[in-house]
């Protein structure tokens, strides 16, 4: 994998690169939609392509590992042939789902025993059978098996939870080396902050996730409950100490806001299920502010959905037929609204990657936080 910077913002420290892996290049700051099971809810493939115009999406370990199963993904050739997307993939470890799983799960040095959410069945996640999960999908990056602490938390857990996830990096660090990818596309690890909101804790995180030289970095446990002003104040630090030249991921996050923001505090990466899971609630996102679709002032709105709008969606249908689908419970109501929040935040960070290598990212970032706030 390689990263190239282009250009640095003068008044704040967003940038603009590109990433290339085997299955192409991405252009940063990047928005990843989430794609838990190989899937992006109710978004096909080639609307993911060419309509979104996403570079790059998520799967997750834990999931994927239950279901199909590996034999299942192995067999197909990997998670690109499985769901036909032929452009870069992410991985995400399972940390968050073993975190989400807490009341189901013995945590110990060797890895975490958890229980299936399907069925019940025990099974055990090591940093090393994490590895060979990600190398059985496929994804060109992957990321080390981590504990993600919840909010509030106590400090001596958060410092005992770090110290784990570094043992567990080293040892994720030492499987992947000695492993081989399988399809024939490199793969990238990438190590993972941790420290809950205590700031000596992320610095030493940070210090020692640097240390590792990695082909790139991720800042967790955050967006996961704390406050937003405490979620800028972590990052911000983090990024100060994360090499420069290497890609910064921080891991789900967000809102349209929450991006702009983190984007000029040095974030290159950014998922989150948001701009889907409230697209099933009739929640749109656009330049002029936040839409509920399910609102009566909607019911005779003839006009398209989104005259601003990027995707196809936006002028096909009007606000008025979106709101009947809705309350008529039509799942196409569902796609509509997923389709135009993922090329809307794919819109957003396209956009400010041009400010940024125009010069005009402070300004147009500060206007643009104001309008996403509002209800209209």
């Amino acid at each position: 994998m390689e990263f190239k910077l282009f250009k640095n913002c003068t008044e704040t420290s967003a940038r603009a690169g590109e990433i290339t892996t085997g299955h192409g290049k991405i252009q940063t700051p990047i928005f990843m939609p989430v794609g838990t099971a190989g899937a992006v809810k109710a978004v096909h493939i080639p609307e993911l392509s060419d309509d979104v115009k996403a570079q790059i999406i998520l799967g997750n370990t834990y999931h994927l590992y239950l279901r199909p199963g590996l034999d299942v993904i192995k067999s197909a050739g990997g998670l690109h042939k499985f769901n036909g997307w032929d452009k870069p993939i992410l991985t995400d470890s399972g940390g968050y789902q073993v975190y989400s799983l807490s009341n189901t799960r013995k945590l110990t040095e060797q890895g975490v025993i958890f229980n299936s959410h399907i069925d019940g069945s025990k099974h055990r996640f090591t940093p090393e059978f994490v590895i060979d999960i990600q190398r059985t999908i496929g994804a060109d990056i992957i990321m080390a098996f981590d504990e993600c602490t919840p909010y509030p938390c106590e400090y001596d857990y958060a410092k005992n939870s770090m110290h784990l996830t570094h043992q567990w990096l080293d040892r994720c660090i030492n499987h992947f080396n000695n492993t081989q990818p399988l399809y024939g596309h490199d793969q990238s690890l990438f190590p993972i902050v941790q420290g809950s909101v205590y700031k000596d804790l992320r610095r030493i995180s940070a210090e020692t996730i640097a240390s590792k030289n990695a082909a790139g970095n991720a800042i967790g446990g955050l967006s996961v409950g704390e406050p937003h002003e405490m979620m800028y104040e972590m990052t911000e630090m983090v990024c100060a100490i994360l090499p420069k030249e290497k890609p910064r991921y921080l891991m789900g996050v967000g809102t349209p806001v929450n991006i702009l923001e983190s984007i000029a505090l040095g974030v290159d990466m950014f998922d989150c299920v948001m701009p889907t899971r409230n697209a099933r609630h009739g929640l749109i996102y656009t330049q002029n502010g936040i839409m509920n679709i399910k609102n009566e002032k909607w019911k005779n709105d003839f006009t398209a959905l989104d005259e601003n709008g990027n995707s196809f969606v936006d002028k096909q249908y009007s606000k008025a037929y979106l709101r009947h689908l809705f309350h008529s419970q039509e799942i196409l109501g569902g796609m509509i609204t997923s389709l135009h929040n993922l090329a809307f935040y794919l819109w957003l960070v396209s956009e400010a990657r041009n400010k940024i290598l125009n010069g005009e990212f402070f300004l147009w970032k500060e206007m643009m936080v104001k309008k996403l706030v509002k209800r209209i």
